[in-house]
């Protein structure tokens, strides 16, 4: 049966298009972007160059959403910006392709210029796209209308990755990795032209754009602290700040300390991928019934042990099954953070507010990969405790150790602060764990969600 997302045939057709642009831009990221680190990795990158790769990139590049905020004030065409963005972004995995050839000693600088400008065209786009798709998405089906592409796009970039992983790991056999990461960036370059294509098609109604409201509305102490959007942001912040701790050295953990393979390293990120997309549709529904708050504070108060798992087993079995559990957890938290930010925002200050809330994440980012870096290099791997000696697999154990007490910190402080903005059915953190009665691999967890029935997602 086909779907329909918008009564309106002219928005009906934009959102498919943006289900499609999403799509690719999943394959650009499951067979590209996921595999930035191992690339690093590959170019004989330090700890510490990996933790620069993680933070100085993203901080630099969100600048560009204040920039895409200003354009859009000053030439008041939010369509062009999009699209400006998205095909130089295309662009930029044509130095990546060809990268490993090139007679340097600084490939890894060179590659950490390369993702500086593919995260800032990125970042150039993403105002403009939030405002286009607050406006075409209704309130009432939002929840459901991101769960249904995040959950397509999930899909499509697991597959894509798995692919990737596979294609990897045959190459590096054949002792000829490096043409296997230009293939892997060229099918990148291509799916985001066809994503940019998509994106072309969409209707963008006129009269509106992302803009900088200027002068920046000045608020007062008080006003912030009583703020929810501040608060919110504030809360998110910090917890970028807390993963990124640990997070980026993951991929060092799996494929240096561990000695995985491109297949092992593959089958762990896959396992994440693969369950959001079994449980993305799901976290949708619950969003649109019971609002956001309740997901922030079920996967919120979750999301500190995911680093505290790594920890207790080498396993590749065992780290599949905790990829998996922070697969479920983060698809909760990362849509219902989303939706709720659209709930907080007027849609006249959307540009403003989001470029300042992504801006403040990638300061979180750009200071926790720093710190994790820095420790993850110097910190001992053995410690001597009162005659017992303590003997780690490796010297990261110490920064995922700090990541999850980090996040733990934040999350019990500060999640108690949030407020639901909309008027929702009332459910609690417990009656909702209840809920989570089985699972299905085919359709993912199942909730026992009683509301009324409704035409259309």
């Amino acid at each position: 049966m086909k779907i329909h997302y918008s009564r309106d045939p002219v928005i009906d057709r934009s959102l498919r298009h943006s289900v499609r642009d999403g799509a690719a831009y999943a394959v650009m990221t499951g067979s590209g972007e996921t595999y930035f680190s191992a690339f690093a990795v590959f170019l004989k990158a330090s700890t510490a160059q990996i933790g620069f790769l993680a933070s100085v990139p993203a901080l630099l590049a969100s600048f560009a959403q204040l920039l895409s905020a200003w354009l859009g004030h000053l030439y008041g065409n939010r369509k062009t910006l999009i699209l400006i963005g998205a095909g130089l972004q295309a662009l930029i995995w044509i130095p990546m392709m060809l990268l490993p050839w090139l007679a340097t000693d600084y490939r890894v600088e060179i590659f950490i210029s390369c993702v500086i400008f593919y995260y800032a065209f990125a970042n150039l786009a993403a105002p403009q796209w939030s405002s286009l798709m607050g406006e075409l998405v209704t309130e009432k089906k939002r929840g459901r209308f991101f769960a249904r592409r995040t959950r397509i796009s999930s899909m499509t970039s697991f597959i894509a990755l798995v692919m990737a992983g596979l294609l990897l790991h045959y190459f590096d056999s054949a002792t000829a990795t490096r043409t296997g990461y230009l293939i892997l960036f060229g099918i990148a370059f291509i799916s985001r032209l066809v994503s940019f294509y998509h994106l072309a098609k969409m209707y963008d109604p006129p009269g509106h754009v992302a803009a900088i409201e200027v002068p920046v509305e000045q608020l007062t102490w008080k006003q912030l602290r009583q703020s929810q959007f501040a608060g919110f942001s504030m809360y998110f912040a910090l917890i970028q700040f807390c993963v990124a701790i640990g997070s980026p050295f993951f991929s060092i953990y799996l494929l240096r300390d561990l000695g995985f393979s491109y297949i092992e390293f593959m089958a762990c990120t896959a396992a994440t991928v693969l369950m959001q997309f079994l449980t993305l549709n799901r976290w949708g529904r619950i969003s649109d019934i019971f609002g956001n708050r309740i997901i922030l504070s079920l996967c919120g108060s979750l999301i500190p042990f995911v680093p505290f798992l790594w920890l207790f087993s080498p396993n590749f079995y065992y780290l599949l099954v905790v990829q998996a559990f922070g697969g479920m957890i983060w698809a909760g938290f990362s849509l219902s953070a989303s939706n709720f930010l659209y709930d907080l925002i007027p849609q006249n200050k959307r540009a403003t507010y989001m470029a300042s809330h992504n801006v403040l994440a990638s300061v979180g980012v750009f200071c926790g990969a720093l710190l994790g870096g820095y420790l993850g290099s110097v910190l001992p791997q053995q410690y001597n405790l009162f005659g017992i000696e303590i003997q780690f697999i490796s010297q990261l154990y110490n920064i995922f150790l700090l990541s999850f007490v980090l996040r733990l910190i934040t999350s019990l402080l500060l999640i108690p602060r949030l407020k639901e903005t909309r008027r929702v059915k009332p459910v609690s953190v417990r009656r909702l764990v209840f809920r989570i009665v089985r699972f299905n691999p085919l359709s993912g967890f199942n909730f026992e969600i009683i509301s009324s029935r409704s035409k259309g997602p």
